[in-house]
């Protein structure tokens, strides 16, 4: 089997690709730096640009599935122009693979892309599942999923399964959200954010290569939230950050007002709660390694 990843040399995309080497799954890799590019057996890269549309369609050789990642990152300051490249990264790079495929001929039966959790309102109440009703006008990241995942469907019509995959807060040593967590920590300055109380829903780094790869093994459809069992709090968060790292944890909590200051209406990613489950793909078979906050941290930390 050979699997095409778009956002392979991410961090997400850097574990897909570490599992799939183990698991024996040929990886072709789209990439817009020509410096990144291989050419081994299993793993071949191909240069694309989506904003001017090139793409080396030599890429969906002998491909079957397509996990599709790629997308500017939202942990920047969201500027008016940075707003647009958000949306329109998501936007082009889907219609650019669609697009080629109508116009060739190829073997791709499936594709899995990455989406978030994003899309479900802020609440400290409401435990969202795949089924939750949405609307673009909740916020610009549920706007942003919205479009993403639209354009995502667009595949059935080529007879290709599509999957989704709605991604919480990943957890890893390598990037993310985590390393941003222990810096105030290391230097005592642990503290929750705003009243601590909203959830984070979360998932290990390990556990999110696994349940790609496990829709693609069962090739499964639909939409599928990608988080870990057990949310948990701000304030859980941190303080068991602060236990594993055995520093104190006695900082007054993060006002809302400073973090809009400093980061603008990205802020959002700190303050808004979204408790959601993670029942259907566990219904679907899938066994998470890290079901509870501490010892996901413990594996990493």
């Amino acid at each position: 089997m050979r699997v095409l990843i778009t956002g392979a040399t991410g961090l997400v995309g850097n574990e897909i690709v570490k599992l799939c080497r183990e698991k024996e799954i040929l990886i072709s890799y789209l990439t817009t730096s020509k410096s990144k590019i291989e050419n081994n057996e299993n793993y071949k890269g191909f240069y694309w640009n989506p904003n001017t549309g090139e793409i080396d369609e030599n890429c969906f050789e002998n491909v079957d599935v397509i996990i599709h990642l790629a997308g500017a990152t939202i942990a920047k300051r969201w500027t008016k122009s940075y707003k647009k490249e958000i949306l329109e990264s998501r936007v082009k790079s889907t219609e650019l693979i669609y697009n080629t495929l109508i116009n060739i001929e190829h073997s791709v039966t499936q594709i899995i892309s990455a989406s978030a959790i994003g899309v479900y309102p802020d609440s400290q109440t409401n435990y969202y599942n795949e089924d939750y009703k949405t609307h673009t006008e909740d916020s610009f990241l549920t706007k942003v999923v919205h479009v993403w995942e639209q354009e995502v469907e667009a595949f059935k019509k080529l007879d290709i399964a599509v999957a989704k995959v709605r991604i919480g807060l990943v957890l890893s040593e390598k990037g993310g959200a985590l390393p941003q967590i222990i810096k105030p920590a290391k230097i005592g300055l642990a503290a929750a954010f705003g009243t601590g109380k909203q959830w984070q829903s979360w998932i290990h780094i390990t556990d999110l290569a696994r349940l790609f790869l496990y829709i693609l093994k069962y090739h499964l459809t639909g939409v599928f939230n990608a988080v870990a069992p057990n949310a948990v709090t701000n304030r859980e968060l941190t303080k068991t950050v602060t236990k594993i790292l055995e520093v104190p944890y006695f900082m007054p909590n993060i006002p809302k007002f400073f973090m809009k200051l400093v980061l603008g209406e990205m802020h959002v990613l700190l303050f808004d709660s979204q408790r959601v489950s993670s029942k259907k793909i566990e219904n679907k078979g899938f066994n998470f390694k890290f079901n509870y906050l501490e010892p996901a941290l413990v594996d990493l930390l």
